[in-house]
């Protein structure tokens, strides 16, 4: 989200810049290519057409919402009021088949959660450093109540941002009153210095903090890097440069660096106090504008860079394997001048595909855009039919989750009845883990004062990892194939071990089947049981 004011509403239009030519496609000039992606490339060609009449419902997908602090949503709300907003988007949320939540969690070096680094956040009580009166802890309750609910809990991080601008005091306990020389100030706003290797190791102990004390299932990060530049104004890190550049000449090269360590330092934070915690990274929507003489992979946009404006080297991290997921914000419409969606959508399929894609969606641009051929309708049909045609790609997420329950040109309802009609699983990411857990055991009917009910007991395992913490169960009538690769047969994704049975008069045949799932979602092979409802 590339302003402060931009966390309320979606993503301005990039900064219009000179006409660029079309993008270079010459794998010989692009140093990011490798074998794996010509394949890739390969079969994004020969997919199925963008606007083919339907598509198969995938079996996994992420289907993730952000919920953010920053525009004030929940500042001095109280813990009752907040819980209850909470309740109610996070119901409405569940419906409409979303998997995963991105809560943001730390938005100035502050905290929605009980830090022993930080101040408590300003968007949580109306003043930096105050304790929530009742006291509750916001993350906590959050992974509990998502959990509840069959869905993941990615913690969301700003990095560098030490103040927004409309921060006019900052608590006692805030890192830049004592250790104001590892900060810079950049229009309005603190940042911590990203050249200082004493900033990355802070970052990484805030974020081993997250992971190692609360369980949570990702840790996100968007598009804050060095600052959004400001017109007039240049990024006062002279000195750092002086002191810290090791020998690299190019300023930009030595950015792209600094980040560049952050991030593989991230990665191994993580890795090293639980492994299965996916880190994810959630890029502005453009990487590089394409132009004459580059070797770098661009789009044909005109507009803010990743590569060149915040210094993001995209593309490196995954390739390196330092992120888990890449979560580009493409918010612009299909036809946008500067930054079209669909050409954006392509790209980000071509080039990112060494580590799961998924695409940032606008709920208020794509619910009031018109499609281009029918002009009648929004532009949300053709946006996933597109997505869903990229074999590289494997999900969304909206911006905003309050956006999705207001249901704009009924964007909720057709993720509810179309689009999310059923359950998904969250990607596969064997590059972490690809162990199945066993299977449930002592698959049984029983009949209860509860009603008919399906029981089973967890399977044995040696390993976290290898935990069953969900269980998938499927349903067949007589006749059907029995096969877990169809989602249309799953009527629950569950962490108990039971489920209700919808008994009637006791003369129909069906079979169920249950799996159990990891905590990365590696599923087990099948316990079946017959059954008469």
């Amino acid at each position: 989200m590339p302003t402060t004011s931009s966390e309320a509403t979606p993503c301005a239009p990039p900064v219009t810049r000179r006409a660029l030519p079309a993008i270079q496609t010459s794998p010989s000039r692009n140093p990011h290519m490798t074998s794996r992606k010509l394949l890739l490339l390969l079969a994004w060609l020969t997919a199925l057409p963008v606007f083919a009449q339907s598509l198969p419902a995938p079996k996994r997908e992420f289907r993730g919402a952000w919920i953010q602090c920053v525009n004030g949503q929940f500042q001095g709300l109280g813990r009752d009021r907040m819980q209850a907003t909470l309740t109610q988007q996070l119901d409405r949320l569940k419906a409409c088949g979303i998997n995963a939540i991105i809560f943001q969690v730390r938005a100035e070096a502050d905290a929605l959660y009980e830090s022993p680094y930080e101040p408590w956040s300003r968007y949580l009580t109306g003043q930096q450093g105050r304790r929530p009166d009742p006291y509750w802890d916001p993350l906590e309750w959050m992974i509990r109540e998502c959990h509840a609910r069959g869905m993941e809990l990615h913690a969301w991080i700003n990095p560098y941002r030490a103040k927004t601008k409309g921060t006019t005091e900052l608590a006692r306990n805030h890192p830049y009153l004592n250790h104001r020389s590892r900060f810079f100030a950049y229009d309005g706003q603190l940042f911590f210095d990203p050249g200082l290797e004493e900033n990355r190791r802070y970052i990484c102990r805030i974020a081993s903090d997250i992971v190692r004390r609360y369980d949570v299932d990702g840790l996100h990060m968007d598009d804050y890097f060095y600052p959004y530049p400001a017109a007039g104004q240049s990024i006062p890190d002279d000195a750092t440069f002086r002191a810290h550049s090791d020998g690299i000449a190019d300023r930009g090269d030595w950015r792209r660096r600094n980040v560049s360590l952050l991030i593989e330092a991230l990665h191994d934070s993580i890795r090293a106090v639980k492994p299965w915690v996916k880190f994810g990274v959630s890029p502005f929507g453009i990487y590089h504008n394409a132009r004459p003489g580059s070797n770098i992979p661009g789009s044909a946009t005109r507009g803010l860079q990743n590569y060149d404006d915040l210094y993001a080297d995209v593309l490196l991290w995954a390739d390196k394997g330092w992120v888990d997921y890449l979560l580009p914000q493409l918010y612009w419409e299909i036809g946008h001048k500067a930054a079209d969606y669909e050409t954006l959508v392509k790209w980000w399929a071509r080039y990112a595909g060494s580590r799961p894609l998924f695409i940032g969606q606008d709920v208020l641009r794509t619910a009031k855009a018109a499609d281009p051929v029918n002009p009648g309708t929004n532009q949300m049909a053709r946006k996933m039919r597109l997505q869903r045609s990229q074999p590289t790609i494997g999900g969304s997420c909206q911006w905003y989750a309050a956006a999705v329950v207001d249901n704009p040109g009924n964007y909720a309802a057709a993720l509810e009845h179309d689009y999310h009609r059923y359950p998904a699983l969250q990607p596969r990411m064997p590059f972490i883990d690809d162990k199945a857990p066993r299977k449930p055991r002592k698959l049984k009917d029983v009949w209860t004062a509860d009603g008919y009910l399906l029981f089973w007991t967890a399977p044995k395992a040696k390993r976290p990892m290898d935990e069953a913490r969900q269980y998938v169960v499927y349903r067949f009538a007589k006749g059907e194939k029995v096969t877990t690769d169809d989602p249309s047969h799953i009527v629950a994704i569950t962490d108990k071990t039971y489920y209700k049975l919808p008994y009637d008069d006791g003369r129909t045949k069906y079979t169920y089947v249950v799996t159990a799932l990891d905590r990365l979602q590696n599923e087990s092979k099948a316990a079946k049981k017959k059954v008469k409802l």
